[in-house]
C-alpha cells in the first residue's frame, strides 16, 4: 500500500543570501518547500517533501530532520540560489538576484504515495509548468504558489516580475491560489485586493489566498474573509507567504474557509517572531489564538 499523505509539498531548496537593511548577512537553506514543509508537519498534517538540489551544495536530509514531514528528493544539475537584498526594517521592500537555478519539476518524478493536495511551492518561473498542474489535479487537489509563475530571472540574473501568460487556461486546475497583494495585481492589474481575489476566482481558481503585511484575505466564491496579522516583530519575515499557504491548505482539510484563515494568520503571525521556519506545535497556535484573536 503507498503511503498516503494530507499534503505534498514540491518545490526546489534554495542556497539563500539573506541580507538585511542594516547590512547583516543569514546564509541558510531555505525556500518556499522548508518554510511550507515545516508549517505543514508541526501544525499536524501528514507532510511529504520532494525537492532537488546538487547534493555536493547541501545536506537536504540534514535540513529537513527535525521538520516532522517525510523527505523524498531527487538530484539536480544545480541547485537554486538567491540573494535577497533586503531594504527597509519590515523587509517589504527587496532586491532578489538568481544564483543558481535547479532543474524544472515534471509529475512522473514525483513519489509514488497518495496525497489529497499537491502544494506547488517554486521559486523561480520555469520550475513548474502549468501541464503539471493539470496532470497533478487529476490526483488530488492543486495548490499554487503564484510567485513561482510570475518571478523570472532576466539574463543579468536579476529577477523580474511578468504576469502569467497561460493563467486562463490553467487556473481553473487550481483549487487553491496563493498570492501576495503586488502579485495579485500583477495578475488582474487591481490594486484594490477583494476584488482581484473576485476576478482570480472567475477566471477559475476555487479558493484564492491573498497576503499582505496588514492581513491574510481568503475567497471563496460566496464570502470574503480577511484577518489580520498580530506579529509583535519581524525577525522572521522571510517565508511569510509559504508558511501562511502551507497553514490554510491543510486546515482546510477539517475547517471551513472563516477558521482555515484564522488558524493561518495566528501561524504566520507566530513564525514571524522567530527567524527560520516554525517549529512551535499546533497547540502553540491555539494558545495563540486564544491570547492575541479571541
Amino acid at each position: 500500500m503507498k503511503k498516503a499523505y494530507d499534503v505534498l509539498v514540491i518545490g526546489p531548496v534554495s542556497l539563500d543570501h539573506n541580507i538585511d537593511h542594516l547590512g547583516n548577512e543569514r546564509k541558510e537553506l531555505g525556500g518556499a518547500v522548508v518554510a511550507s514543509g515545516f508549517a505543514a508537519a508541526k501544525s499536524g498534517a501528514r507532510t511529504a517533501l520532494f525537492t532537488k538540489l546538487n547534493p555536493a551544495d547541501a545536506d537536504v536530509e540534514e535540513r529537513f530532520a527535525d521538520s516532522g514531514a517525510d523527505l523524498y528528493w531527487k538530484e539536480s544539475k544545480a541547485t537554486c540560489s538567491i540573494r535577497n537584498q533586503y531594504f527597509t526594517a519590515d523587509k517589504e521592500k527587496r532586491a532578489c538576484t538568481s544564483m543558481g537555478v535547479c532543474d524544472p519539476f515534471t509529475f512522473d518524478e514525483l513519489p509514488d504515495v497518495d496525497t489529497a493536495i499537491y502544494h506547488f511551492a517554486g521559486l523561480v518561473y520555469g520550475d513548474f509548468d502549468g501541464a503539471l498542474f493539470a496532470e497533478a489535479a487529476k490526483h488530488g487537489k492543486v495548490a499554487v504558489d503564484v510567485q513561482c509563475l510570475l518571478r523570472h530571472v532576466e539574463p543579468d540574473k536579476t529577477m523580474a516580475f511578468h504576469d502569467w501568460a497561460e493563467k486562463m487556461q490553467y487556473l481553473p486546475c487550481i483549487d487553491y491560489l496563493k498570492t501576495d497583494a503586488a502579485e495579485a495585481e500583477i495578475l488582474t492589474g487591481l490594486t484594490d485586493r477583494a476584488e482581484a481575489a473576485r476576478l482570480l476566482h472567475s477566471w477559475g481558481a476555487k479558493e484564492v489566498l491573498i497576503t499582505h503585511n496588514t492581513e491574510v484575505l481568503a475567497y471563496d466564491g460566496r464570502q470574503l474573509y480577511t484577518c489580520p496579522i498580530k506579529a509583535r516583530n519581524l525577525s522572521g519575515r522571510t517565508g511569510r507567504g509559504d508558511t501562511t499557504f502551507a497553514g490554510y491548505i491543510t486546515e482546510r482539510r477539517q475547517a471551513g474557509v472563516e477558521d482555515a484563515l484564522l488558524y493561518c494568520t495566528a501561524l504566520v503571525s507566530l513564525k514571524m517572531e522567530t527567524p527560520g521556519p516554525f517549529r512551535g506545535t499546533r497547540q502553540d497556535v491555539m494558545d495563540y489564538i486564544a491570547e492575541f484573536y479571541r
